[in-house]
């Protein structure tokens, strides 16, 4: 007589029902009066039902949700949900006495306003967009008036980008680099 387990191991190869299925060797009748009874005069509907055909989005729509995320993510939206800062701070003028807006928080490095974040991050995405205006003045396909016009688009969003970014850090930190 084989073991417990190869007889299982057997049924359940075959295709059979195993005596673990309930539905199958079920005693209980009104188990299988409920399992029976309403298909006799319930019939199922006949669903025609397609599945979606999804198309690819094109490279233009993937490349603007890439370029929104980076913007978000590097202007610290998720920082902004969290810590919920106030738009721009302000700060008392020693010598009048009047209140002048502060769009940086200076002096602290992890800590900012949310158009502080807003404004590093558009210029970051300013350079990155110049690098892809570099990079599509290369393509040989294009007019030499159409490659001029990207390349040099492509260098003045960078250097904006690169002087813009700089300049936030030296009023974020004060004495920086120097």
């Amino acid at each position: 007589m084989p073991p417990k387990s190869e007889t299982h191991a057997a049924s359940a190869t075959t295709g059979g029902t195993t005596q673990f299925d309930p539905s199958s060797n079920s005693i209980d009748p009104i188990f299988h009066i409920l399992k029976v009874l309403p298909f006799f005069f319930l019939r199922p509907p006949r669903l025609r039902l397609k599945l979606p055909t999804f198309t690819l989005p094109s490279a233009m729509t993937v490349y603007s949700l890439i370029l929104l995320t980076y913007f978000m993510v590097v202007s610290g939206i998720v920082y902004d949900v969290i810590v919920e800062p106030p738009g721009i701070g302000s700060t008392q003028d020693r010598f009048t006495g009047a209140v002048r807006p502060v769009v940086f928080l200076p002096g602290r490095v992890n800590g900012q306003y949310i158009i502080e974040g807003l404004s590093s991050g558009f210029m970051f995405v300013l350079g990155g967009v110049g690098i892809v205006l570099l990079d599509l003045a290369l393509d040989k396909n294009r007019a030499k008036s159409v490659k001029v016009s990207f390349a040099s688009a492509g260098v003045a969003f960078v250097v904006i980008s690169y002087v813009m970014s700089m300049l936030f850090v030296r009023i974020k930190i004060p004495g920086y680099l120097r």
